[in-house]
């Protein structure tokens, strides 16, 4: 009697690059998470460090897309280097298709790309979705210095992927996490040192976005580099009842 595999449930699975906030620890990356649905792979941010890290899970002849949320460097600065070894990969053989790049920021024609041929750049706009693959891609408006989005994944069974970005709290926010099955959000400050930046969230806010979105699970990143991350832990739990763990490079979020 022939025994089938069990079906696999989980249609998305998300691998954690990089999770610093301005720069990267000792051998990890700043912001850099790796999309995968149904063979096809984006890339949300490429900050710095996520180039290296990112070949551990993904080879760069494979990548379809990549997601920019705004152009801060702990967010971008890959980015670059990312678009040559496209265009070598290419001259060399080894890459048959230009990469995608949507990029949220005021003017796209300001940024400094320089082979359209390899790299083609998409503006996101809010209120357009985006397909990629077979994914659904919507956004919305964060509260931050420069323009900046969430993004929020939907597949074709309904299973829903929300990355924060950077944004301070907002209604925006909330809005665009509703009944996230994961809810993937920046956690730059702790709750003492609420009111002192504008354009990012404590933990405490995180959670009560988490809670009042309803979402099924959340995973803090964007951290600071100090003080004991397991109290943005204790400080999320504060506002939100559900699973929170915090993200690490290399982890793998299955939905």
């Amino acid at each position: 009697m022939e025994v089938k595999p069990p079906e696999r449930k989980s249609v998305v699975e998300v691998t954690v690059i990089g999770c610093w906030g301005a720069y990267p620890k000792k051998n990890e990356a700043t912001s850099g998470y790796l999309v995968e649905i149904g063979g096809t792979k984006i890339l949300l941010d490429c900050g710095s460090g996520v180039l290296s890290r990112l070949q551990n899970h993904c080879s760069l002849e494979e990548l379809d897309a990549v997601v920019i949320t705004h152009t801060h460097a702990d967010h971008t600065a890959d980015l670059y280097s990312l678009e040559f070894a496209i265009l070598i990969l290419t001259q060399i053989g080894k890459r048959a298709r230009p990469l995608d790049v949507y990029v949220y920021c005021g003017n796209p024609d300001t940024l400094a790309f320089g082979f359209p041929d390899y790299v083609r750049v998409h503006p996101i706009r809010i209120g357009e979705p985006v397909a990629i693959g077979t994914a659904r891609l919507e956004f919305s408006e964060n509260v931050h210095d420069v323009p900046c989005c969430a993004v929020r994944l939907i597949t074709e069974t309904g299973k829903t992927f929300v990355y924060s970005g950077d944004t301070g709290y907002c209604q925006a926010m909330i809005d665009i996490s509703k009944s996230a099955d994961v809810l993937l959000i920046e956690s730059s400050f702790y709750d003492w040192q609420k009111g002192r930046m504008d354009g990012h969230l404590t933990a405490g806010e995180a959670g009560k976005i988490a809670a009042l979105a309803g979402a099924r699970q959340m995973v803090l990143t964007h951290f600071p580099h100090y003080g004991d991350l397991e109290q943005l832990v204790q400080e999320a739990s504060r506002q939100y009842d559900g699973l929170i763990r915090l993200a690490c490079c290399d982890m793998k979020i299955r939905i």
